[in-house]
């Protein structure tokens, strides 16, 4: 009966990172050749996390896709606006630190333009990015991994896959991974703590939502969306290089504290629900 299980769990894990590559392959290929490579590219990877999610729930659970944890309500709705808030204040503490000291400088980027209907896509395009990843990596294989091997089996490789994902980014650099790692920990660490996606998403989100705001890059990537741009006066071990902040100590901390300060933080546990026995699926 136990390797029944194990077996069933296999597949099922199998099956959901099949699908999300298929998907990560193809949906931004063709969103491409419509909408240019931005779109494509955070559109992609939530459409991609929706059809992994979705379609192996439909084949194994028969379940709907909220059970991930993705319902809606009052709570969910006060988890993902806590992990908004806390992140987007912990990136903006982390920037603003060094602009009080004086070893960082707003500069205004030559010949830059502005519009509130380029920062309202921004928001928008950031979303879908972060929900599309926390989806993919806190969703149903996580969370069903989770079950079977337990928490501490599953958060830290499943962080360290997510790390090593980002290697691919723009200036990507070793502490830049570790750093990506650590916020995969503390990701899943919201997961279990809440049982409820929307609160990674929220962290995800509110960090990533934060960075380009001040004009430093994300992960790699120049998204151009103030006409500022930020200045360091501090080493790149620091402030993380062509890489941007996460390449960097800066974060380091930064997401440390912020771990810190989401384990007294008012989650609204909720109840993600695809726990039940393998037998109650085609296994």
């Amino acid at each position: 009966m136990a390797s029944d299980a194990r077996f069933g769990t296999i597949v099922r894990v199998a099956f959901f990172v099949a699908t999300a590559l298929v998907g990560l392959t193809l949906i931004p290929a063709i969103l491409a050749a419509s909408f240019g490579a931005v779109i494509a590219s955070t559109v992609g990877i939530l459409g991609a996390a929706v059809l992994a999610n979705w379609l192996t729930m439909r084949v194994f659970d028969r379940r709907p896709l909220t059970d991930i944890g993705i319902q809606g309500g009052r709570s969910s709705l006060q988890n993902l606006v806590l992990g908004v808030l806390y992140s987007a204040l912990a990136g903006a503490l982390m920037l603003a630190a060094p602009l009080a000291a004086g070893s960082g400088h707003l500069e205004i980027r030559p010949h830059a333009s502005f519009s509130w209907s380029a920062v309202g896509l921004y928001f928008l395009l950031l979303f879908c990015g972060a929900a599309g990843e926390e989806m993919m990596f806190r969703g149903y294989a996580f969370q069903l991994l989770v079950e079977k091997i337990g928490p501490f089996a599953t958060v830290l490789p499943v962080a360290v896959i997510f790390g090593f994902a980002h290697l691919g980014n723009p200036h990507a650099s070793a502490l830049g991974v570790v750093n990506t790692i650590i916020w995969g920990i503390l990701l899943g660490y919201a997961f279990l703590r809440s049982r409820d996606l929307w609160l990674p998403v929220g962290l995800h989100y509110g960090w990533n939502a934060i960075l380009p705001l001040f004009g430093v890059n994300l992960s790699g990537l120049t998204i151009d969306v103030t006409r500022y741009i930020y200045r360091w006066d501090l080493s790149p071990l620091w402030s993380g290089g062509a890489y941007g902040p996460e390449g960097g100590l800066l974060t380091t901390l930064a997401v440390i504290a912020l771990f810190y300060a989401l384990t007294r933080a008012p989650v609204r546990p909720q109840y993600a629900a695809i726990s039940q026995s393998l037998n109650d699926g085609l296994f």
